[in-house]
């Protein structure tokens, strides 16, 4: 595979108009701007060549839920601006690495990760961008920071010089339908709208991240700013 193939190109490019002319319906009737809401093209399932693609069909921010993918294909595309984005869970011991990557972290869930977070990134002195992580369904096996222990995070975090957290990450139960998927949603934005009162210094609760290729029109609806979206995007291409 290679980025000269005109057939895969061609479409990955109508796979990404046909994403971005949903968003545009789904932002027009929660009464929005399409220009509000940020596309996140997921490569995980993918090679760098057509993560290159991606890019080349003007999605220029790019999501990878492996560290260790998210270094590969960096290296491998480092020729492109690509803003990347850790939208899986990251361990301790790989935050080091990945932050060479200038990623906008969403999986932040718990106030050590965002610890060894700020330690690493104040031993490069520079600032880290994040969304806290929370679990709004509640299921057992998703990582996340439940939404009553939130606002408890708020003083440490106050601390903490060398990360911004921009606002919330959240994923859709792994058993729910599209009903609940809404009100899961609809949850965390009205849990953000909770928290802005608290927020103040290196914490904001301007970002939304939220929806996928399956329910992203309904993230939309419900608030999102960004969609993180893989399938929909790479529809008709293998890996």
């Amino acid at each position: 595979m290679t980025t000269s193939d005109p057939i895969i190109a061609a479409r990955i490019r109508a796979n990404a108009a046909e994403v971005r002319e949903k968003i545009a319906a789904a932002a027009a009737r929660a009464g929005r701007r399409a220009e509000e809401i940020k596309l996140i093209g997921v490569t995980k399932y993918v090679e760098p060549e057509i993560a290159r693609m991606l890019f080349e069909a003007g999605v220029a921010d790019l999501g990878e839920s492996r560290p260790q993918e998210l270094w590969r294909k960096a290296e491998a595309l480092a020729d492109l601006n690509v803003n990347w984005h850790v939208i899986g869970h990251l361990q301790r011991n790989k935050v080091k690495r990945t932050l060479e990557c200038s990623p906008l972290v969403h999986s932040v869930d718990s106030l050590r990760l965002l610890e060894e977070i700020n330690r690493e990134s104040a031993g490069k002195g520079k600032t880290v961008d994040a969304l806290l992580e929370v679990n709004i369904s509640g299921d057992a096996a998703k990582h996340g920071v439940l939404p009553g222990d939130m606002e408890s995070l708020f003083p440490a975090i106050s601390k903490l010089d060398h990360v911004q957290i921009l606002g919330l990450m959240a994923m859709s139960g792994l058993e729910s339908g599209l009903d609940q998927t809404r009100r899961e949603f609809a949850g965390l934005r009205e849990l953000a709208e909770r928290l802005k009162p608290q927020c103040s210094g290196n914490v904001c609760m301007e970002e939304l991240s939220m929806g996928m290729s399956e329910d992203f029109e309904i993230a939309i609806e419900e608030g999102a700013t960004m969609v993180r979206v893989g399938s929909a995007l790479l529809e008709g291409v293998k890996p």
